[in-house]
């Protein structure tokens, strides 16, 4: 609350002096004409300026408007703002209870105040934090001023004013206060954990650091140690960061943390006269796979079919997996030139789904998608998809220009989307 205010509150010791001349002088000239001790009530109302001065005018430092930082104050007693805010509340509790001899109330009033005080911040858009630590730290004051007065008046033999009335009338305060705030705190203002989103941001830096380093030497590793680094760009998706790095000779993306690598492409993509044959070009497909796309590669069936009949005629290689004559979700697809140079890759790295058996044959996906149709089946491919959050066999058979859906282990007809 107060750690920022000689930065965050302009022309700071001149609002106070003015505001507390406003505060002071009326109460001193009260109290005087009451017979009342004037200069304790004078030091509260001077007080009173300050808590207005140093909290509530407008600074260039805090939250959005309409939020509040709810994160638990951990460290209340070691921070220097908690014990800045700590004193702030302090004075004022013990200079009430010297007044009015009632402990219990100036506590919970002095407390309210903050509540108050915080909430005001939050709800007017006047560049202030609302912070449940401040919060904590002002009532631990608020205490705290009220304990010591009250030892203070005891040792003077000046007992409080009705103790039973005080304690009723503090719980009341503190009640009436506590309800209101969780009110407005509810409906008007957003909760947010600073904190958390701090160790957020530093997590998210830490790893975009560490995805830096891996995708560039990825890009090293794939376009050569030469190569010039043009810039990354780094994006949050879920738990995952998905990292693209630009090079002098292609592009390269993954995902981090996995270390898995989905696509990179080579800002030369022209065709390349060359003699090598299917067995030479699966080859060196499945050597590159191995070394940069290894879950891809186990396992998976390999096929390969040319691009063009030119002599710089290039090569798609590709590779799926099965589990049951099921497509699993998993891809992966190469060019490769007719010399032999990987020209980029598009990879889908994906767990294998545990799938269900399959009790549907391919003749009755067939005959079932015909029967709704009224139109032969063209096609049918048996793949993994998600229904409804699990993964499922699917039949999905085109039967004139529609496609048809079939959970292969139950036989029921589906809605992909």
């Amino acid at each position: 609350m107060i750690e920022a205010s000689v930065s965050a509150v302009p022309r700071l010791v001149i609002s106070f002096l003015i505001l507390a001349i406003v505060l002071a002088v009326p109460t001193a000239l009260v109290a005087r004409s009451r017979g009342k001790a004037w200069p304790i009530r004078t030091a509260l109302a001077v007080y009173l300026a300050g808590i207005v001065t140093v909290t509530l005018l407008p600074g260039n430092a805090g939250l959005e408007s309409g939020q509040c930082d709810v994160g638990m104050p951990i460290h209340l007693l070691t921070s220097a703002g908690s014990l800045l805010n700590i004193s702030l509340f302090a004075p004022g509790a013990f200079l009430a209870v010297l007044i009015f001899r009632r402990p219990v109330t100036v506590a919970a009033t002095l407390s309210c105040l903050s509540a108050t005080v915080e909430l005001v911040q939050s709800v007017a858009n006047i560049g202030r934090a609302c912070s449940l630590s401040d919060i904590t730290a002002n009532v631990t004051g608020a205490v705290l001023g009220s304990l010591i007065g009250a030892i203070w008046v005891y040792q003077r033999r000046q007992a409080p004013r009705r103790p039973g009335r005080d304690l009723l009338w503090g719980a009341l305060v503190l009640a009436v206060g506590t309800t209101s705030a969780a009110w407005v705190m509810h409906s008007r203002i957003e909760s947010v954990d600073v904190v958390a989103m701090d160790d957020q941001r530093h997590r998210f830096t830490s790893s975009a650091v560490q995805a830096d380093d891996w995708i560039t030497s990825v890009a090293k590793g794939i376009y050569g140690d030469d190569v010039e680094m043009l810039g990354t760009v780094t994006e949050k998706e879920g738990s995952r960061l998905k990292i693209t790095a630009n090079t002098n000779r292609g592009s390269i993306s993954g995902w981090w943390p996995e270390r898995d690598i989905d696509r990179a492409w080579s800002s030369n993509t022209r065709g390349e006269e060359g003699g090598l044959n299917h067995e030479q070009v699966a080859t060196i497909a499945d050597d590159f796979a191995r070394k940069w796309i290894p879950k891809n590669f186990a396992g998976s069936q390999r096929k390969i079919r040319p691009i063009g009949e030119s002599p710089t005629t290039a090569y798609e290689v590709t590779y799926r997996r099965y589990a049951q004559g099921v497509l699993l979700p998993m891809r992966l697809d190469l060019t490769v030139t007719a010399a032999g140079r990987v020209i980029g890759f598009t990879a889908k790295t994906v767990e294998d789904p545990a799938l269900p058996r399959v009790t549907m044959n391919e003749a009755k996906a067939r005959a079932l998608a015909s029967s709704m149709t009224g139109t032969p089946s063209e096609s049918a491919l048996l793949l993994a998809q998600q229904i409804r959050g699990d993964w499922r066999p699917v039949w999905l058979v085109g039967s004139g220009n529609r496609d048809v859906a079939f959970d292969a282990a139950t036989g029921e007809r589906i809605t992909i989307r």
